[in-house]
């Protein structure tokens, strides 16, 4: 392919305009999906590397926050997540069968369900964030100077849950630009106010590690509104209207369905994230510290290759709705191949060049150790990350949610926490035992993964 042909295709991608994934080359539409997706992915991910690297000019013990209210923050991600996927899948199956008007009522019970439960979430964490960050293992000096941070990213928790959600309604009818302007639009208020509210500016006070949270939070809001202005609006593919709105229970249960088996999937990953997070804590700050710089970066580069995965799910969807299974599934394995070429070169860069990387997050020498050991031996598992990933979003794409989850459990809850606190406790191999329990568990769960995905019960999966 020419250079004036790749740049003519991703201009096209970066455009956005509406296009048909249910006919023509299964790589052009991968190609032209991903490319916003993984931008978006990319916009996603800056939000926690920005943050850490302002908030590590304030402390180790700030750091420690974020990692700590992090851990906690994943299950919100995880309850997103799942109503996005539910939202994914249905309007790309409305979408695949042509019917916009009928995308557009699912998205609105989606948006209704979301809503409700992320008030329920900020009540929570507003009453209780102490007492999380005491659970999650943080000293009397984290609690004391990071509990304004914990409990505003949890009651500020409905951006998250929107920018997720209208995000998984726009990929769902391929409208993946306007996923990805979202992101921009949110990322580049957050970098701007970061360290505005973290060091101060003028008449505004240094708020140090609270600081990262405000921030974050008004560029999410941000991006929530011109999520919300698109759709309202007349460009975009889904036109939401207020009869879109009438409480349509059908339609709510089967989007509960599929997001409560999306939710309680990504729940299982994050709370094993959570267990981990609390067996690191027991070797100290320094280890949370150089472990939450690492898993920045290892997100970093994992959520763009989710864009891949999405893509995946999208295309997954549309076709099967359109009535094309042998399409959705070449779509699929060509989707985990090419996730499998860009994660190996993340690897390759993760473990040459490690040291030089963390150095730009921190010079503290005990951080910087647990740093790169982390980084390291997780890096270890890309491989294995890439094909797990999109066949995970591949059956979720076609709505069953039910599988991964299952799955989930298995290498998460039954091998991956009990095998880390065998190898860190037990052994005493301690920060390494965790980070090698992470690279073999994921990598167990990709094997399981392409060998049911085989299978094709997928494919018969109504929604």
């Amino acid at each position: 392919m020419t250079m004036k042909k790749i740049l003519n295709i991703i201009s096209e991608a970066l455009k956005g305009e509406e296009k048909e994934y249910t006919k023509g080359s299964i790589r052009r539409a991968i190609v032209l999906l991903a490319i916003p997706m993984i931008l978006e992915m990319i916009m996603e991910s800056l939000f926690a590397v920005a943050d850490v690297f302002f908030v590590s000019k304030v402390g180790i013990d700030a750091v420690a926050t974020v990692g700590l209210t992090e851990s906690v923050v994943t299950l919100v991600y995880s309850v997103a997540i799942g109503m996005s996927m539910a939202a994914t899948a249905m309007v790309a199956r409305r979408i695949g069968e042509d019917k916009k008007e009928e995308a557009a009522r699912a998205a609105a019970q989606s948006i209704i369900i979301t809503i409700a439960l992320s008030i329920i979430i900020g009540i929570t964490g507003i009453v209780f964030a102490p007492d999380i960050l005491r659970i999650m293992g943080g000293s009397d000096t984290v609690v004391a100077s990071g509990v304004n941070y914990t409990r505003i990213m949890l009651g500020t928790n409905i951006v998250i849950m929107l920018l997720f959600l209208l995000n998984g309604i726009f990929r769902g009818a391929g409208d993946a630009a306007i996923a990805m302007r979202a992101l921009w639009i949110a990322n580049i208020i957050n970098i701007i106010l970061d360290p505005i509210f973290i060091f101060g500016l003028g008449p505004i006070p240094a708020f140090g590690v609270t600081g990262a949270a405000i921030a974050t939070s008004i560029g999410r809001g941000l991006g929530v509104i011109f999520q919300l202005y698109i759709l309202f609006g007349v460009s975009s593919i889904i036109k939401l209207r207020r009869p879109h709105f009438n409480i349509d229970k059908a339609i709510m249960k089967r989007l509960s369905k599929v997001a409560a088996n999306g939710a309680g999937q990504f729940l299982i990953a994050s709370a094993s994230w959570i267990f981990l997070m609390r067996i690191i804590a027991l070797f100290g700050s320094e280890a949370v510290a150089g472990y939450t710089i690492a898993i920045r970066l290892i997100v970093f580069t994992l959520l763009p290759a989710w864009g891949i995965a999405n893509a995946a799910a999208t295309l997954v969807g549309q076709n099967l709705g359109a009535g094309q299974p042998e399409r959705a599934e070449k779509s699929a394995w060509k989707s985990a191949f090419y996730n499998m070429i860009f994660l190996l070169s993340v690897s390759v860069i993760y473990l040459l060049f490690s040291s030089p990387i963390l150095q730009f997050f921190t010079t503290e020498p005990e951080v910087l150790k647990a740093g790169i050991l982390s980084l390291q031996i997780i890096c270890l598992g890309y491989f294995c990350f890439a094909y797990g990933m999109v066949l995970s979003q591949a059956f979720n794409g076609a709505g069953d949610t039910r599988t991964p989850t299952i799955i989930n459990f298995i290498c998460f809850w039954i091998i991956e926490i009990p095998l880390g606190y065998f190898l860190a406790v037990t052994l005493d191999w301690q920060l390494a035992g965790v980070c090698w329990s992470i690279a073999i568990s994921e990598a167990i769960l990709a094997v399981v993964m392409i060998v049911v995905f085989r299978k094709g019960k997928w494919k018969t999966v109504e929604i």
